[in-house]
């Protein structure tokens, strides 16, 4: 059983990885109606992996006898400027997750939980990887500029993204 601390922090992250799949969903239809289908698709993407991260955190928690609590989902933004504006957008975002599982991480060894210590190790390595791939695509995006055909051509790349 997780203490009460624990098992609030992780409703609360659940919580922000539902609100980060909510805001992943909105980018993918915000670039789905600007014609860029490959970006909409790494969006998606992205809008399923969280809903697996925050399944994760409630599968984590029913092995643990503790019981989920959904709460509501803020609002988020519905449009953005430019690509790199939604990708710094994204980075900063992925950067406040990482700084919460760090948190989380920190508060079950203050429980001395080892379990869960153990559990959110996986979501640490993640956030690196998380990060990483979003400012490779902030790199790219800076050598591309607002050039059509190179945002086309970045548009395709992305495009071809699985998983």
């Amino acid at each position: 059983m997780l203490s009460k601390k624990l098992e609030n922090a992780i409703n609360k992250q659940i919580n922000a990885e539902l609100w980060s799949a909510y805001l992943y969903l909105s980018m993918s239809n915000h670039y789905t109606h600007e014609g860029l289908s490959g970006v909409a698709n790494w969006f998606t993407l992205q809008f399923h992996e969280e809903q697996e991260h925050a399944m994760k955190f409630m599968e984590y928690m029913a092995a643990r006898g503790s019981k989920v609590e959904l709460q509501p989902i803020e609002k988020v933004d519905t449009s953005w400027s430019t690509l790199k504006e939604a990708f710094e957008e994204t980075l900063a975002h992925e950067k406040v997750v990482t700084g919460l599982i760090n948190d989380l991480v920190t508060l079950a060894r203050e429980e001395k939980d080892y379990a869960t210590e153990n559990m959110l190790q996986w979501f640490v390595s993640e956030q690196v990887e998380e990060e990483e791939s979003v400012q490779e695509i902030l790199d790219a995006l800076n050598l591309i500029g607002d050039k059509g055909h190179a945002i086309y051509m970045f548009d395709k790349e992305l495009g071809k993204r699985q998983e």
